[in-house]
């Protein structure tokens, strides 16, 4: 799929920004979320350690780079963009197709609803910082 008159600079710009905000912010929300998870801070060290620890972390920035390829199409396809509206179109992605899919999941998991806010949360930051990016640097 291809997009015409795509941004391609502002795709790249998004995604590292989204992945160096979510490494924030779990890392100011990693106690809390381990303990939502129930997982001890022992058991997530001995977790690093194992083989392709890394490797979350490299789906975790794929997953951004497309997320930030179809945000920009869609922003695309919505005519002459701006920050505002970036960021709005975002929040809504993210209103209509994230958290409510989030609390489909974790409510038939019957996960802690730290994790919810946690994790819903970061994916609403993810896509405004997109948005916005891609908003003020164009498609």
């Amino acid at each position: 799929m291809a997009f015409a008159g795509i941004n391609y600079l502002a795709i790249v710009i998004a995604a590292i920004v989204a992945w160096l905000a979510g490494a924030a912010w779990y890392m100011a929300l990693g106690k809390t979320w381990m303990a939502a998870l129930g997982i001890t801070p022992e058991q997530m060290a001995e977790a690093r350690n194992r083989p392709g620890a890394y490797l979350p972390f490299i789906y975790s920035f794929v997953a951004e780079l497309v997320m930030a390829w179809v945000l920009a199409g869609l922003l695309g396809h919505l005519g002459p963009l701006a920050l505002r509206g970036g960021v709005i179109s975002a929040a809504f992605c993210w209103l209509g197709f994230v958290i409510t899919v989030m609390v489909v999941n974790n409510g038939f998991a019957r996960r802690d609803w730290r994790l919810l806010l946690i994790d819903g949360g970061h994916w609403l930051l993810v896509l405004v910082l997109m948005g916005a990016i891609i908003g003020a640097m164009g498609v």
